[in-house]
C-alpha cells in the first residue's frame, strides 16, 4: 500500500519532531520551511548552551506550564527522560546540571541538529526550504511562495508548526494568525513572553545599566493576593530590566500590565539574609563609613545603587529603612519589549478549536503543534520540551486519524 503523504509546515523543534515520529512509522513526509535553512530558532536557543529540558519531578515540570491540564498528555507522550533517550539514539549524550537543567554534553545545538537531520534524511524525509506558506487553496491544498514561483501541494494530512510571533527574522512571523482567523479558528492574540520589561531609571543609574543583579529573588502580586515567586538573576538595561528572573515572572507581570497599565515587581536583593540579621549587619560602629558598612552587609555595586535610587538620602544611615528596602525593593514596570524581541510568545490557537488529537475542528486532517498553540512556559528547558512533545503528540494524532 502506498504510504500516506504528510506535509509539515515549519522546520523548527515541533515540526522536525513530528517528521521524526511520522517517518519512523513509515509515512511519506515533506517538511516545508520559509527560510534557507532549518532549525534557526533551535540553533539560536542553543547559542550559549542548549538547555533542552529539565530534570525536576514530572508533576512539577508539567506545573510550569500555564495550561498544565492541556499540556500534560502531550508532555507525558514525550517527557524529559524520553528526550534524553531520543538524543542518545542520535549519538548525543546529555548531562544534568547543578540546577536540574539538562544539556547535551557538547552543549551546542548544531551537532544535535546535524545528527537529527541526517537521521531524518535516511528515513526519506524531504525538506523544502525557501517555501513560504500562503494559506489554503482548492480542496484543502497548500499554497507556497518559492524561488520558482507559487507551489501547490496536496497531502493526506498537514501539521502546522509555524512558531509564534517572536524572532520573525528566524522564521516565526505570526502571519498564520490571519490565515487561520479567516477559517474560523479561535485564537488568543500573540503576546510577548520571556521578555524584558520597561522601567525608568534616573541619570544616577546610567553607569550601572548592563550590570547583573545576582543571587536575588523576586515576586509579583495579583488581584487575588496570590504571589508568584522566583529566584534567579536579572540585568538592568537602558529600557528597564531583563534576565532569567524576569522571564520566569513574565506571565503575571504581563497580566498585571494588561489589566492595570503597570505592574510592580518586588525584589529581595539579599534573599539569604533575614531582615533582622541585615539590620544588625548595617548597624555600624566606630568610624566605619557608610559604604563599608553597606559592603560588609552585602550591598555594593548595583545593589547599593538601587537603594540610593529609591530610598531618600536622609534614610541612608537608618539601618531599619535600608533593610526594609533591600528585602522588598519595588520596581514599577510600564510595558513589555516588542514581541519581535521576546524569546517566546503567549497566545495562539485555542484548545477549543482543536480535537483531542490537535486537529482543527474546522479544517479536517490539518493539525497544529509547537508555539502556535495557546500555551506559555518559562525558559529553563520548558519551551523546547513543549515544542518537542506537542510535535510528537500531533504526529501520533495524524497516525491515529489516518489509520482509524
Amino acid at each position: 500500500m502506498k504510504p500516506k503523504r504528510i506535509a509539515i509546515i515549519g522546520a523548527g523543534a515541533a515540526g522536525l519532531m513530528a517528521a521524526d515520529v511520522l517517518s519512523a512509522s513509515g509515512m511519506s513526509v515533506d517538511v516545508y520551511e520559509s527560510k534557507p535553512s532549518v532549525g534557526r530558532k533551535f540553533l539560536m536557543a542553543g547559542k550559549g548552551g542548549l538547555n533542552i529540558t529539565h530534570n525536576e519531578p514530572l508533576s512539577d515540570f508539567i506545573g510550569r506550564y500555564d495550561k498544565p491540564d492541556w499540556l500534560e498528555p502531550m508532555i507525558r507522550t514525550f517527557d524529559p527522560s524520553m528526550i534524553r533517550v531520543w538524543m542518545k539514539s542520535l549519538g548525543v549524550d546529555s548531562f544534568v546540571g547543578s540546577s536540574g537543567l539538562i544539556f547535551p554534553t557538547e552543549m551546542k545545538a548544531a551537532p544535535l541538529l546535524r545528527r537529527w537531520l541526517s537521521s531524518l534524511k535516511k528515513r526519506g524525509v524531504r525538506v523544502h526550504c525557501r517555501h513560504y506558506w500562503k494559506g489554503f487553496g482548492d480542496q484543502g491544498s497548500l499554497r507556497f511562495d518559492s524561488t520558482e514561483g507559487e507551489v501547490i501541494v496536496t497531502a493526506d494530512a498537514t501539521i502546522l508548526a509555524l512558531g509564534g510571533g517572536s524572532w520573525p527574522s528566524l522564521g516565526s512571523d505570526g502571519a498564520w494568525v490571519s490565515i487561520l482567523g479567516a477559517k474560523g479558528v479561535p485564537l488568543n492574540p500573540l503576546l510577548p513572553s520571556n521578555c524584558g520589561f520597561k522601567a525608568t531609571w534616573s541619570d544616577f543609574m546610567q553607569t550601572h545599566l548592563g550590570s547583573p543583579l545576582k543571587n536575588i529573588s523576586g515576586w509579583v502580586n495579583n488581584d487575588a493576593g496570590e504571589k508568584s515567586i522566583n529566584s534567579s538573576e536579572a540585568i538592568l538595561t537602558s529600557y528597564g530590566i531583563e534576565g532569567g528572573l524576569i522571564y520566569a515572572l513574565s506571565r503575571p507581570l504581563r497580566e498585571n500590565i494588561t489589566k492595570h497599565g503597570s505592574a510592580t515587581l518586588y525584589l529581595d536583593l539579599l534573599p539569604h539574609i533575614s531582615e533582622a540579621d541585615l539590620v544588625s549587619r548595617l548597624t555600624s560602629s566606630g568610624k566605619q563609613s557608610r559604604d563599608n558598612t553597606w559592603r560588609k552587609g552585602g550591598l555594593d555595586g548595583v545593589k547599593a545603587a538601587l537603594i540610593r535610587e529609591t530610598l531618600p538620602k536622609g534614610k541612608w544611615n537608618d539601618s531599619i529603612s535600608v533593610a526594609a528596602c533591600v528585602k522588598r525593593y519595588p520596581i514599577t514596570l510600564t510595558g513589555m519589549q516588542p514581541i519581535e524581541e521576546a524569546i517566546s510568545t503567549a497566545g495562539g490557537v485555542m484548545r477549543e478549536g482543536l480535537n483531542e488529537n490537535l486537529m482543527f475542528l474546522t479544517l479536517p486532517n490539518v493539525f497544529c503543534a509547537g508555539e502556535m498553540l495557546d500555551w506559555d512556559a518559562p525558559t529553563g528547558g520548558y519551551l523546547l520540551s513543549g515544542c518537542f512533545a506537542s510535535g510528537a503528540f500531533a504526529a501520533q494524532g495524524v497516525l491515529e486519524t489516518l489509520t482509524s
